[in-house]
């Protein structure tokens, strides 16, 4: 048996909590506090492993001279006290870092930089720590948007096969794809996609079972559909539609991107906005329709995630200072609040991990 538990990650200073653990009531899909981390400046995005029971986080570290840096810390979660233990923390970046996540064995751990433009990869111990950086790659480059004069990987997300990761850089308007030599803690630059000048690509999400993969654009509120070669490393752009209603006319910009479990249903955050754009997924063509904008109860909705068993979607609301839960209609893939709220500060990232009792 396994008991699905949530974590979340938030802006907070070092004097306060940062990372928090939560039950999960799979019935209603109500969250509950019941641990929390104190000591993290920024710890924004994380990753579980659920057979280690370990949890993974960014923050703000400091280098050997006192500047500041990317670091990640490990903690170890306790499912019947709901504490978080430390294991450790290592520098993974010169540069602070915004998103971490493991490769399919999790073996690896890879972090973005999105100040630095860059990306690293670091092993993870035996006893579930995180060690020294193995890797790590710098983008050069800029957008013609005038606010993106530099490179800024956003994010690293691993193919199903556990070959290769898409990086999705917005300060490039890029999408790079690196092969993993995991036996050699290495990633090798594989291909990489241009999309439309100044469109802030972000984050991104591979189908299920279809080779398609999905990216969300932030600076132009858009959503792009990819058709991808798993043998090549290739992604090729072949649909991009808005994350708005036409009826909309204020400043917006784009967070997350998750599919449903079944991969019929594609859900995006706008902030500003403040919303949930869902979109229904052509099955044969992997190309995507708007089925509905969804309140998120909430200002800038940074992150969100689906539950395990795709029944509910929980939207972390960083000005809100609030987790929302929608109940999900797997028919419609439309979104129907249930009431239930999380109170907590400034949230950003929001993460599923099933433990075993």
């Amino acid at each position: 048996m396994a008991t699905t538990f949530a974590f979340i990650g938030s802006y907070a200073d070092a004097q306060g909590p940062g990372v928090y653990a939560c039950a999960y009531d799979e019935q209603t899909g109500a969250l509950k506090l019941i641990g929390q981390t104190d000591g993290l400046q920024n710890p924004t995005f994380l990753v579980p492993d659920a057979e280690r029971r370990t949890i993974y986080t960014v923050l703000e570290g400091k280098d050997a001279e006192g500047r500041k840096c990317g670091a990640a810390a490990a903690y170890r979660f306790d499912p019947a006290s709901g504490s978080l233990q430390r294991l450790n923390e290592a520098i993974t970046l010169p540069a602070t870092t915004c998103h971490i996540t493991l490769d399919n064995t999790r073996h690896f751990a890879m972090t973005a930089s999105y100040h630095g433009g860059m990306i690293s990869l670091s092993p993870i111990l035996d006893d579930g720590g995180i060690g020294p950086t193995a890797d790590m790659h710098r983008h050069e480059g800029s957008s013609v948007h005038p606010a993106q004069t530099q490179a800024r990987a956003h994010s690293v997300i691993v193919d199903n096969a556990n070959r290769f990761a898409v990086v999705s850089d917005l300060g490039l308007d890029k999408l790079f794809v690196y092969e993993l030599d995991l036996a050699n803690a290495r990633m090798t630059p594989r291909s990489e996609t241009s999309i439309a000048p100044g469109s802030g690509p972000r984050h991104f999400v591979f189908h299920p079972a279809l080779p398609f993969g999905y990216g969300i654009n932030e600076l132009n509120s858009t959503m792009t559909v990819y058709a991808y070669d798993a043998n090549e490393g290739s992604l090729e752009a072949v649909q991009t539609v808005s994350t708005l209603p036409a009826s909309f006319e204020g400043d917006n910009a784009c967070a997350d991107i998750h599919l449903s479990p079944d991969g019929k249903f594609l859900y995006g955050s706008n902030r500003g906005h403040d919303s949930l754009a869902v979109y229904g997924v052509d099955q044969a063509s992997g190309r995507i329709e708007p089925v509905e904008h969804v309140s998120t109860l909430g200002g800038h909705p940074r992150n969100f995630a689906l539950s395990p068993d795709g029944r509910f979607v929980l939207c972390a609301n960083r000005d809100g200072n609030n987790i929302v839960t929608f109940r999900r209609d797997a028919a419609t893939g439309k979104l129907q609040p249930t009431g239930s709220e999380l109170r907590v500060s400034k949230p950003v990232c929001i993460r599923f991990a099933a433990i075993a009792d």
